[in-house]
């Protein structure tokens, strides 16, 4: 494992916000960098135990999606070599290849969810109001079977230690406007149904996922954060899968499951995780990556 990194600290760039996994410094009036760090959170609490190499694998992944995904939609990448942005080398050592150059976008107030299966949340809003975020569902679906069609689930966008809300996409039109509501919804499901397609061919179902968008100086929608990673989606082992009970995952369901295990409030502090459920969270991470982008 390669040493862990909770927390960045570059000199040369002014720190502009830390969430519950990136740090975020301004590069100029037009772009930032983003750091991936090793930081995990679970139940929107960050845990202080971290992940190794996790912002590795998170911004690799990340950067495959964007790649594929450059013909539905642009993302917030920025054509601007690291060097330039970190000319000490002992800086860029540090931040290694979890560090992005980005275009500084203003980021849409919501978290565009898109669910192919039911599970979490979904199912036990399912068995109890035969819905998921108010949309009816036919009858007599099992836990984690898949949907008829893939389903647009908005949520708000909480502040870290917070809970985000799911809404509907009437209240995330009020928030946005309906014509970019519609764009946003048209474009994560075209998003999650081509990625999801490819992923089935590498023995990986993307059960749900969420994306972030931001506009640019002219308006155009554009994808940002990270994209289809395991700490923003879920990913199920195709050979494994069967409806009627939730999957074994590669994904940060574990570390949650885990949590859930050992009777947590899930407020904060957060436990410490065991060696043992890290190593085994870096195994799933690194599978992941390994089965999609290889």
């Amino acid at each position: 494992m390669s040493e862990p990194l909770f927390e960045s600290s570059l000199k040369s760039l002014p720190l502009l916000h830390r969430g519950k996994v990136r740090d975020i410094y301004t590069v100029d009036d037009g772009h930032l960098l983003i750091v991936t760090t090793d930081r995990l959170s679970a139940f929107d609490v960050v845990l202080p135990t971290p992940i190794p190499g996790k912002g590795e694998v998170l911004t690799r992944l990340s950067n495959f999606w964007f790649a594929r995904t450059r013909s539905i939609v642009p993302n917030h990448l920025a054509e601007r070599p690291i060097e330039r942005v970190l000319p000490d080398a002992a800086e860029r050592a540090r931040v290694g290849s979890r560090a992005i150059v980005v275009r500084r976008l203003k980021a849409l107030p919501i978290e565009a969810i898109v669910r192919g299966y039911i599970v979490g949340s979904g199912w036990k809003e399912y068995r109890k109001a035969g819905t998921v975020c108010g949309i009816a569902l036919p009858a007599g679906l099992r836990e984690a079977e898949k949907l008829p069609e893939p389903i647009f689930t908005p949520s708000t966008k909480a502040a870290v230690g917070a809970h985000d809300e799911n809404i509907s996409f009437e209240a995330a039109a009020r928030l946005l406007g309906g014509d970019l509501a519609e764009q946003v919804r048209r474009v994560s499901l075209a998003i999650y149904k081509e990625c999801a397609a490819y992923a089935l061919t590498r023995g990986i179902i993307i059960a749900d996922t969420k994306f972030e968008f931001g506009l640019d100086a002219d308006g155009r929608l554009t994808l940002i954060d990270e994209i289809l990673t395991p700490d923003s989606s879920r990913f199920w082992p195709a050979n494994e899968y069967r409806p009627g009970a939730n999957p074994p995952s590669f994904d940060k369901q574990y570390v949650r499951d885990y949590l859930e295990s050992i009777g947590w409030n899930k407020k904060p502090p957060a436990p410490a995780l065991p060696p043992e459920v890290v190593a085994r969270t870096v195994e799933k991470y690194r599978e992941a990556l390994t089965r999609l982008a290889s």
